[in-house]
């Protein structure tokens, strides 16, 4: 069983960090179905390993690569995005509204239609193989990304939808999903997040009509791929499709934070875009990145059935732009069920002007960690992922402070540092000992590392 999957048995979790129940059973039986049982301690024990997954309501067998954990489990199905008068689901109408304001067909009904509601759950096919992703690519690693098992994954990007909403015919949408990532961990970074998906193809009539002259213009040419196009593309098109992809998000920018925006374009590379940028915006005398796009892998877009035409694609994160729109200061604030977060975010309209006001800032409780590395394979993000685990939503960060290397045994020592921090009351020490030295006994027995506790 691979070292990942054993998260899923991680012997003790905090109360405070405990979630609901999901479903982790064996195999159904006509007669028997087994399940997790709770311990009256002061912590819980999860479900043993068992033989499939049941989620949203379809049952995944497990394998060697399945690693997904309670915790993330949990967090399937909240659609924080449509929840009404939140935060995220407020940037998302915003977004909405914006593009079926300003983007109408030849009938004047929106020319952008809109998916919130497509499952997470999704094959490894969809979410690498139809983007082109080679099989070797970094981002596929079982250290990146939530695996039911080998053929199903928890989407790592709302990219995963692109072919098969182009291959229903759909030449411009927006997808809008929660997505999961395995990642570090701060006041910025969570392993679940929300982003929206953009695609827009366009003809030769579309994308040339307004062009003096354009009647000669083509769409495709047998070339030579470069920095700035694909083999296949005109330098006309892509400069086309390229200026209107950075039109429209200059646009959506200003829109959502008002004309004194500054906006800059970095070039960057997509495995499955080419020529890519990402979006900055300065905030508050800093440079942010909030998206990434770029015209669409043409391979791509003629596997989906769409051959004869050429095409942008964009994905921006909901919950950075919300942190700059409202001046959030913490990402695990999205998930928080408490009234006094809730309630600012309710107003008259979408575009009601809101201003985060901090419940109080509860102060941290700082505590170390330090262990030799396990002869064999390591990964922080798995470090990361026991973490959170365990600790949940009262982990604020997790820093490596040292790395050592023995001179004569050559063993490797990484020392971390975890604040913890509770978004809406104040920890006791006690708790907080009680949840690192659960920390501590299950990177021992999980990750085999040596404790120098």
């Amino acid at each position: 069983m691979a070292m990942l999957w054993k998260f899923m048995r991680v012997a003790k979790y905090s109360k405070a960090a405990l979630s609901p129940k999901v479903e982790v059973r064996e195999i159904p039986t006509p007669s028997r179905h087994s399940s997790s049982k709770s311990v009256p301690s002061d912590f819980a024990v999860s479900a043993p390993c068992t033989n499939t997954v049941e989620l949203l309501g379809k049952s995944y067998p497990q394998d060697d690569y399945s690693n997904v954990t309670e915790k993330i489990l949990s967090k399937v199905g909240k659609n924080l995005h449509n929840r009404k008068h939140h935060p995220l689901w407020l940037i998302k109408e915003q977004v909405k509204e914006h593009f079926y304001k300003h983007y109408l067909g030849r009938r004047g009904t929106p020319l952008f239609s809109v998916y919130d509601g497509l499952s997470p759950v999704v094959t490894v096919q969809q979410n690498f193989d139809s983007l082109l992703i080679p099989q070797n690519h970094a981002s596929r690693r079982k250290e990146d990304n939530y695996y039911l098992n080998r053929d199903h994954m928890l989407r790592a990007h709302t990219s995963a939808h692109q072919w098969d909403l182009i291959h229903s015919g759909l030449d411009a949408f927006l997808a809008v999903g929660d997505v999961y990532r395995r990642d570090t961990i701060d006041n910025t970074h969570y392993p679940v997040f929300h982003q929206m998906e953009g695609v827009r193809l366009f003809s030769c009539h579309e994308l040339f009509s307004s062009i003096k002259d354009g009647e000669g213009l083509q769409l495709f040419e047998q070339g030579h791929r470069t920095a700035h196009k694909q083999e296949c593309h005109t330098m006309e098109a892509v400069r086309l499709v390229e200026f209107n992809l950075k039109q429209v998000l200059t646009k959506l920018m200003t829109h959502i934070f008002g004309d004194g925006l500054q906006v800059r374009w970095v070039d960057c590379y997509f495995p499955f875009t080419h020529p890519s940028f990402e979006m900055e915006i300065n905030f508050q005398g800093e440079w942010m990145e909030v998206l990434g796009c770029g015209v669409m892998e043409q391979q791509l877009v003629n596997s989906a059935g769409a051959q004869d035409k050429i095409g942008w694609a964009f994905g921006l994160g909901l919950e950075r732009l919300a942190m700059i729109l409202y001046d959030i200061p913490d990402i695990r604030l999205f998930w928080s069920e408490d009234e006094r977060f809730l309630k600012q975010f309710i107003g008259p309209h979408i575009w009601q002007k809101i201003k985060f006001q901090p419940l109080s800032r509860y102060p941290p409780l700082i505590n170390d960690i330090s262990f030799w590395l396990p002869s064999e394979t390591y990964s922080q993000n798995d470090f990361f992922d026991l973490v959170r685990t365990i600790g949940g939503d009262l982990i604020e960060k997790v820093v490596l402070l040292d790395e050592f290397a023995h001179p004569k045994t050559k063993k490797v020592s990484h020392c971390y540092r975890i604040i913890y921090r509770h978004p809406e009351r104040t920890l006791t020490q006690d708790e907080v000992h009680r949840i690192h030295q659960a920390i501590e006994e299950s990177a021992v027995r999980e990750l085999g590392v040596e404790g120098r506790f």
